[in-house]
């Protein structure tokens, strides 16, 4: 089954059809939203007075390249001044500048390094870069966290725990004390749950540092995916892509590493639009920009959600721009960009 064409130009220069028998294309299909696939424009969706603290009244959602089969993970690197993102379906990571007309490629591959894998999720997911500047990568295919060296090879962060390989890490937070958090669902996997490779029977929420190695933070969420942390890191986030359970949690993080019991943060079941909880930010005032039904949604520290960013397509997760200045949103086939004040 076929959903739509989209308009852009994929890394192969040819319209881009999305095979809906892939994993990742459940996630289209959690929500009826059939008359959004093509409605438009893009708009601010206001819901309380204070989310005018963050975009001007007449602000513009800026499309900035398209074409892409599943567009993820975006994450900017001030180093190089650009935003480097995956496109999951088709193995690579992309970069753009600012005054590029389209966005080039940067890894290729970028999450599998076998020699068969043209279906579902192979590519790499959630980037994300360490207190040295070196980027992770959460690979699908592979089925690991890895880092860029300098040199410009890659190096296995985690691929096991307790001898078991994971099933394919999808997003990754770096915590102030260097250790790396991240999610584990079966998208990335040929057929997804029913794998017969998958070696894990539960989707983890996992821990890697330095000196302790891997260790589970939580075991029972549906489908973990995307997660970040509250400005002074006591607190992490979890979104969980499961259309029974669509929720953000919380939970309180312990000073030995462990975290306490969690707390739905925020319910997305009931809104509107395609998509449901999947990759989320962090504001430094604390508010969580986190996607979800209908786009982008706004959500102040208390849990209550001031609007959302309205994107018209599924929408898979997004990353700050400079100082703050603006959001990036990788929405399906797309990168757009929202500015954002620069004092809230």
């Amino acid at each position: 089954m076929m959903i739509f064409r989209a308009e852009g130009r994929n890394a192969a220069n040819a319209p881009t059809l999305i095979d809906m028998k892939s994993p990742f294309a459940l996630l289209l299909l959690s929500f009826p939203f059939a008359g959004w696939l093509h409605a438009g424009p893009e708009s601010i969706e206001r819901l309380d007075p204070a989310l005018d603290r963050y975009f001007a009244a007449e602000v513009e959602i800026e499309t900035l390249c398209q074409g892409f089969r599943w567009s993820e993970g975006p994450v900017w690197d001030e180093a190089g001044e650009r935003l480097l993102f995956s496109d999951v379906p088709v193995n690579k990571v992309y970069q753009w500048k600012e005054g590029d007309a389209e966005a080039t490629v940067f890894l290729d591959p970028s999450g599998f390094t076998g020699n068969d894998r043209s279906d579902g999720e192979p590519g790499s997911n959630g980037l994300m870069f360490d207190a040295r500047g070196r980027l992770l990568s959460c690979e699908h295919g592979d089925r690991r966290v890895s880092v860029l060296t300098p040199l410009g090879g890659k190096m296995t962060v985690a691929d096991r725990f307790e001898g078991k390989r994971f099933n394919s890490p999808n997003d990754l937070a770096v915590h102030p004390d260097g250790s790396i958090w991240f999610t584990d669902p079966p998208y990335g996997l040929p057929r997804g749950q029913e794998e017969k490779s998958r070696e894990l029977d539960f989707h983890g929420v996992f821990r890697w540092s330095e000196n302790g190695g891997v260790t589970l933070i939580h075991r029972d969420l549906e489908r973990p995916n995307g997660i970040a942390f509250s400005p002074d890191a006591k607190t992490l986030y979890v979104a969980n892509s499961h259309a029974p359970r669509p929720v953000i949690l919380a939970f309180p993080v312990k000073e030995d590493g462990g975290v306490g019991e969690a707390k739905v943060f925020f319910d997305a079941k009931g809104l509107e639009g395609p998509g449901m909880p999947d990759g989320l930010k962090v504001h430094p005032d604390g508010t969580v920009f986190a996607t979800g039904p209908g786009g982008v949604l706004v959500i102040s520290p208390a849990g209550k959600l001031l609007g959302r960013i309205l994107c018209t397509r599924p929408t898979a997760n997004l990353a700050f721009g400079p100082e703050t200045r603006c959001l990036f949103i990788t929405s399906q086939d797309r990168l757009l960009r929202v500015n954002l004040k620069t004092n809230p």
